[in-house]
């Protein structure tokens, strides 16, 4: 098992338990499958730890069954570890008309001051801020904002931020930041997406 030894010790003026214990904000962006699957990988790591967990879907049908929501609900209510919130914030870019647009960005302005308000009032230790990269590049949520509620956030919250293109002024904010590419997919060859696999 690696060590995790830093190669840099900043001048911060932290103790090394202090920057250890340092809330994170993380982001998984790029073209590559596996950015959400990534994002509650780490949730389910907060669950053991006994965390509250808040997870808020921006831009999957709220009618999509997710196989990650499943497992983490029943987790959550195993009293076992952390307690486990599943937020849907639309219906789903995807699925939907472009007619019915402006509703999903309201949706996803709603769901984002959802998100300031639990920040402000430390309702979750870890926040999986699912597809939250596309409201951002789209224009429906202000990525200044954004930036700054989360450089602002009080007490220990980690942020998981997933979806493609990502906009910059986050990625500079983000401490750690995973670009999934794409090598190789089944739907390459005509495959379409199949249970397990893709939910």
């Amino acid at each position: 098992m690696p060590q995790g030894q830093p190669s840099v010790v900043p001048d911060d003026g932290l103790t090394t338990r202090q920057r250890r214990n340092r809330p994170l904000v993380v982001v998984h962006t790029g073209v590559g499958k596996g950015k959400s699957t990534a994002a509650f990988g780490l949730a389910l790591r907060a669950w053991n730890q006994g965390w509250p967990i808040g997870v808020f879907q921006f831009v999957k049908s709220a009618k999509w069954k997710v196989g990650e929501e499943n497992a983490l609900k029943v987790l959550g209510a195993s009293g076992q570890g952390g307690t486990v919130a599943w937020h849907k914030m639309g219906e789903g870019w995807s699925w939907v008309q472009r007619d019915a647009q402006l509703d999903n960005e309201d949706k996803a302005r709603e769901g984002w001051e959802q998100v300031k308000r639990d920040l402000a009032a430390e309702t979750y230790r870890l926040y999986v801020l699912d597809e939250f990269a596309y409201p951002m590049h789209w224009g429906w949520v202000d990525t200044d904002e954004v930036v700054e509620v989360l450089r602002n956030r009080p007490g220990t919250q980690h942020v998981v931020i997933t979806g493609r293109n990502a906009p910059q002024k986050l990625v500079d904010l983000a401490d750690l930041v995973t670009d999934m590419s794409k090598v190789k997919h089944p739907m390459d060859a005509g495959q379409k997406g199949q249970k397990g696999i893709e939910w």
